[in-house]
């Protein structure tokens, strides 16, 4: 029997399954290590390990051996931490190495192992309760690891398991990154290893002021609700603190100016200098980069942003080996690389992250043309080297004299993840994913005024001016995701879309990632005009350009979380250009929405609620006149449930139809294969009926 594209697309994770993943490379440049799984619909992750100089490989870690017929075990933080990540596989999903390349340590199944590297030996370290994101110590003798809210080390030789610091209360967390910081600032670590391994960095979170709310399962109501602490918009957050700990447990706290600067997001221990943290005010428009003296606990401020919208955040600040310090800053326009606040970077690249510091130059991921990511050598000499080249998407991980470059194109469906080594041929790491079903057929546009990056697909076989064909807007939209890049992979679903009778538009407007400073900023305070324009304007583009194959009669509109919002907004506000529309978990009122995200672009509801009310969908239930399927999980912890039913019951006062699909026990993804699948079945179903095809 034929398996589905949504089906094969959730058993296989959107087909990144068999990808390596969680690269690292040696100090020396000697061994490429990576979690891949054994094919491309298996979901449990192996370690491997690839030899540069032999081109071999060979695997450290198997969890199916390790854990036999017992089969892996997920305690609710670990559940939690992935969802916050967003991570749907199993097995290692990460691991960590020491820096004398002797030691690798893990967690599976909520128990400690670790690997000695040059025995290629596993072995279960002694832990107690369930082991969260353990770390090696730099020198390879400790490892530490969260468990139970308190930070615990213990000997790689399984000796003097003991407790760091612990909680005091229920509310107290030691050595994990809070809600906000993993779900809004991709900061998911809690503590850090000094350089020599006698101390850490620690966090230290209180929610006990965050409000309680409560996720049910309605299915099963003998079941307690779960009750998790939410901080939405406009109400408190955790207390955040962060200490300098030693191995006998004596601690002390890093001072900086709390009242101002209540977020803490970055943490680097630097090999060359002292530590450097990142702070940021509440309302996001200000932040200090500090270097801390880990025996007084004082910080000093190193440098100062400030922005009349938000400062972002991106990779974390470092030294370089001479001791300068290197930052990601909005500069002119462009994000750029900056040491010691003298720009390295040029104008016209818009830099997206740091992959390596060296004593001459910063190799950072960087855009020219926003659809493409490259991976390019700044020299502090003004020189720019791209490393890699062609429309593509590329990633990379480099350590001695050994690249590891990831690419993704546009010309095949497929990742290829090759090693790199200075007066060596290119040698390949294998991919095991499994093969797509079809090819998408992409044409890149920039569509409208604002040049917006719009990609259009047909159906298979198409032919131009043939017939008129229903048009299929499929959007994110929001801030800080991008989904028209030159990468094939990226669009096998809309290319599936389209092969279901539409012509399937995706375009991403202002506030998404790439095109700089003015561009990303445009959506502050205007998520419900700007956002929404700019589905139109790329509409009105593609019209445009195939006059005689889409019918502009017929548009339907289908997101996820942002992108269900703007689906909802779509026919809400604009019946007139908008027939249908599928919202997936969307956000429908923004003060249900958390602090960090919501108030860097809305500010805060309680001192301009105007932004807010004007945002929201629900004041806009009246208008509704347009068929609408609105699709919930109702396990969600990230965009509630709430949201849905408060946009349902808005429109049941105002005597308008619609759908709502209730997901029990589903969370913000689906990975499920049959809901998966199901799902997407029902969606084109729904839109088939209402567009005519």
């Amino acid at each position: 029997m034929t398996v589905s594209y949504p089906r094969l697309a959730a058993r296989t994770l959107r087909f990144t399954l068999g990808i390596p993943r969680n690269i690292t490379v040696s100090p020396d440049g000697g061994t490429v290590r990576f979690i891949r799984t054994p094919d491309g619909v298996t979901r449990t992750g192996q370690l491997w390990e690839h030899d540069v100089a032999a081109g071999t490989e060979t695997i450290l870690v198997d969890p199916v051996a390790l854990l036999g017929e017992e089969g892996e075990q997920l305690s609710a933080e670990e559940r939690s931490r992935r969802e916050r990540s967003r991570e749907s596989a199993a097995g290692l999903v990460g691991y960590d190495v020491d820096e004398t390349g002797r030691w690798a340590c893990f967690a599976l199944s909520g128990r400690l192992w670790a690997v000695h590297l040059g025995a290629k030996a596993v072995h279960a370290l002694p832990s107690v309760g369930a082991v969260i994101d353990p770390r090696l110590d730099p020198t390879g003798r400790r490892v530490a690891y969260a468990s139970g809210g308190a930070l615990r080390v213990i000997g790689v030789n399984g000796q003097d398991e003991r407790t760091l610091a612990e909680p005091e209360s229920a509310t107290e967390v030691w050595g994990q990154a809070e809600f906000i910081a993993a779900e809004e600032m991709e900061r998911f670590r809690g503590f850090w290893w000094a350089p020599d391994g006698g101390s850490l960095l620690v966090e230290r979170y209180d929610e006990a002021s965050v409000q309680t709310w409560h996720i049910a399962d309605p299915e099963h109501p003998e079941r307690e609700p779960v009750a998790q602490r939410y901080p939405a918009a406009g109400t408190p957050n955790a207390d955040v603190t962060l200490w300098h700990v030693d191995l006998d447990g004596n601690r002390t706290e890093i001072t900086w100016d709390h009242a101002t600067y209540e977020y803490l997001g970055r943490v680097t221990w630097n090999r060359h200098g002292d530590p450097v943290i990142q702070v940021l005010s509440r309302d996001q428009k200000s932040a200090q980069i500090l270097s801390v003296d880990v025996t007084t606990g004082r910080t000093t401020v190193l440098r100062e942003l400030s922005d009349p919208a938000w400062v972002e955040q991106s990779s974390a600040p470092r030294f370089a080996p001479d001791g300068s310090l290197v930052t990601i800053e909005d500069a002119a326009g462009w994000r750029r690389v900056l040491r010691d606040g003298e720009a390295v970077s040029p104008e016209g690249w818009q830099v997206r992250g740091i992959v390596e510091v060296f004593e001459d130059c910063v190799v950072a991921s960087a855009s020219q043309e926003p659809t493409e990511v490259h991976v390019v050598r700044f020299g502090f000499d003004g020189s720019v080297t791209p490393i890699t080249e062609g429309a593509a998407v590329h990633g990379a991980v480099i350590s001695g004299p050994t690249t590891v470059v990831v690419r993704s194109g546009l010309e095949a469906v497929g990742t290829t993840v090759t090693v790199h080594r200075e007066d060596a041929e290119p040698v390949p790491i294998e991919v095991l994913a499994e093969p797509a079903p079809h090819e998408p057929v992409v044409t890149l546009l920039a569509a409208g005024e604002h040049q917006l990056r719009t990609a259009v697909l047909f159906p298979a076989g198409h032919e131009p001016g043939s017939r008129r064909l229903p048009v299929l807007m499929d959007p994110y939209g929001g801030p800080h995701a991008q989904r028209v890049l030159a990468s094939a992979r990226a669009f096998l679903e809309a290319q599936w879309l389209a092969d279901q009778g539409f012509c399937v538009v995706v375009s991403d407007g202002r506030g998404t990632p790439g095109r700089g400073h003015a561009w990303e900023r445009a959506v502050m305070n205007e998520f419900a005009t700007v956002t929404l324009d700019d589905q139109v304007a790329a509409l009105e583009a593609v019209a445009e350009a195939y006059p005689d194959d889409v019918d502009t009669t017929r548009v339907g509109i289908t997101g996820w979380s942002y992108g269900g919002y703007l689906a909802a907004l779509a026919v809400l506000k604009r019946p007139d250009v908008f027939h249908a529309a599928v919202a997936g978990a969307p956000v429908t009122e923004w003060r249900l929405y958390d602090t960090c995200y919501t108030e860097r672009y809305l500010g805060d509801p309680r001192t301009q609620p105007e932004v807010y009310d004007r945002n929201s969908l629900l004041p806009l239930a009246p208008a509704l006149e347009r068929p609408l399927m609105i699709i919930h999980g109702l396990a969600d912890d990230n965009v509630v449930a709430a949201h849905t039913l408060q946009l349902s019951s808005a429109l049941l006062a105002a005597g308008r139809p619609h759908t709502v699909l209730p997901l029990s026990g589903v969370t913000h993804m689906t990975p499920q294969e049959v809901v998966a699948e199901n799902l997407k079945l029902l969606q084109v179903q729904f839109l088939k009926d209402h567009l005519g095809t």
